[in-house]
């Protein structure tokens, strides 16, 4: 019996000093890790935030700069914008669209930005026009399309002779570029 007492005496001994020895040399540093690695996670979560919001402002700053007009005198502003005629027409050709007829309207302001009115008539297929809409709504330059009537009467089908003919549409388009002025703002001293 002495030597079972012994062996169960050290046994305990041995277990209370290999806990004690894992107390004081590890401790609480795994709680201490839990809490580093839930920070490190939270600080990740903020740098993808970041890094999403600095390219939502490059967006907001394309958006502004291919849309702000330093005066009215700027191209951007004119009745008649030959930049955006250019891109516009470019992006016709882009989409199989013949452009039949485009019209400037007169610019007008609104409270604080000026719209440029266009009128266009184009011939092209249903899913040439939904191509078309879908790139002038990703274009950096602000367009909205104010109206649109397709020219599909019964006359148009008695009058035509192939069916492929049917295929395209004549188009009228009511778009409008958006354009923000530069204000001039006066700092109180």
């Amino acid at each position: 019996m002495n030597r079972n007492s012994l062996f169960l005496i050290l046994s305990a001994l041995l277990t209370v000093s290999f806990w004690m020895s894992m107390k004081f040399s590890i401790g609480s540093k795994p709680i201490k890790l839990k809490k580093l690695e839930l920070k490190q996670t939270e600080l990740n979560e903020q740098l993808i935030s970041a890094k999403i919001l600095a390219e939502k402002l490059d967006q907001v700053y394309t958006l502004f700069s291919r849309n702000l007009a330093l005066s009215l005198e700027d191209s951007l502003a004119e009745d008649a914008s030959l930049p955006f005629l250019k891109e516009i027409t470019n992006l016709m050709d882009q989409h199989n669209i013949a452009l039949l007829k485009i019209r400037p309207r007169v610019r007008e302001k609104k409270e604080n930005y000026y719209v440029a009115p266009y009128e266009l008539t184009i011939k092209c297929t249903y899913e040439n026009l939904g191509n078309f809409l879908a790139e002038m709504e990703r274009s950096p330059r602000l367009i909205t399309v104010d109206e649109f009537s397709i020219n599909n009467g019964i006359e148009r089908i008695k009058s035509t002779v192939k069916e492929e003919d049917l295929l395209e549409q004549e188009i009228t388009l009511k778009i409008s570029t958006l354009t923000l002025i530069k204000s001039k703002v006066k700092l109180l001293s």
